[in-house]
């Protein structure tokens, strides 16, 4: 959890993703719709690619991937961020975390 921890300092919006998964895809592409970059880690591309996914899982996020953290805070995965999306939270989250500017 300690990489994990490294991996999401002073980033506004960080996306643990995986290069075959449509869902990621789904969720890097709604966030970077509203004007984010947010930092993405494609797990089945980096080094211990599969420790940070177990550490992710121990955090809360089941599937591992996506995992979204904004402002340095755990979001979750596909279904908490669509949930933020619906209900009309989820730009005034990325607005006070930087990662947009409206």
């Amino acid at each position: 959890m300690e990489a994990v921890t490294r991996m999401v300092a002073d980033r506004p919006v960080v996306i643990f993703s995986r290069t075959t998964c449509c869902m990621s895809h789904t969720i890097k592409t709604l966030i970077s719709g509203f004007g984010a970059n947010p930092t993405v880690y494609e797990l089945d591309e980096i080094q211990d690619g599969q420790q940070v996914e177990r550490a992710l899982q121990q955090m809360g996020c089941k599937p591992g991937v996506p995992a979204v953290f904004i402002g340095q805070q755990l979001i979750g995965g596909p279904n908490q961020i669509m949930t933020l999306q619906v209900k009309n939270q989820l730009v005034p989250m990325l607005m006070r975390a930087g990662a947009i500017w409206i």
